[in-house]
């Protein structure tokens, strides 16, 4: 297993990253949160990751912090929740967002996720309230980053298709939250609108 990478963002975007480690480079699927908390080109970063390997492919999950690896891991032990949707919800909600919904079993936060059904986010909610009750892990920090305004919309539909989304529905719900929102819209905000 790899346990996490250390090393020079190479390339980053809102769905995925590829970190230099000696020569070697490593392409992450990363969910939003990561993506906010990860420095610019050419720094130093280290991820803590998750392996998941599947009969046609091995994918490397990367996360800022132990905390939101934990929170994947437990989401993918949910029956209906792959990685893949796991790290919709992470870039949906932060991860404090989403243990305080389970705790307080807010069963429509939970389903505002986009691809998240009623059935399934009750079982997120029935399998993981007294779990995180337990861990009492409710943490968060706040997060910015600097988008050049003429790439906000590509980075957002790029992240958007990576995570699994038609790229014509993606586009469409983008265009609608732009022109309700306006043109200072951040690359986050405009995948966590899309994503609900």
């Amino acid at each position: 297993m790899i346990a996490y990478v250390n090393g020079t963002v190479v390339y980053k975007d809102p769905a995925y990253a590829i970190i230099d480690v000696n020569g070697l480079g490593y392409e992450v699927r990363i969910s939003l949160q990561t993506y906010t908390s990860m420095p610019e080109l050419g720094e130093r970063c280290k991820l803590v990751t998750y392996l998941n390997i599947r009969e046609d492919a091995h994918i490397l999950y990367g996360f800022w912090g132990n905390d939101e690896k934990k929170l994947f891991l437990d989401l993918i032990g949910i029956s209906g929740v792959g990685p893949s949707t796991a790290l919709v919800m992470l870039s949906s909600l932060s991860s404090s967002e989403i243990r305080q919904g389970i705790i307080d079993e807010d069963l429509r936060l939970i389903q505002s996720i986009k691809g998240i059904g009623s059935k399934t986010a009750q079982r997120v909610i029935l399998e993981l309230r007294d779990k995180i009750r337990k861990e009492d892990l409710v943490s968060t920090g706040p997060r910015t980053v600097d988008s050049p305004s003429g790439t906000v919309k590509s980075e957002a539909l790029a992240a958007l298709v990576t995570l699994g989304i038609p790229k014509a529905t993606a586009e469409k719900s983008l265009d609608a939250i732009i022109k309700r929102e306006g043109q200072a819209i951040t690359v986050e905000n405009l995948i966590k609108l899309a994503l609900r």
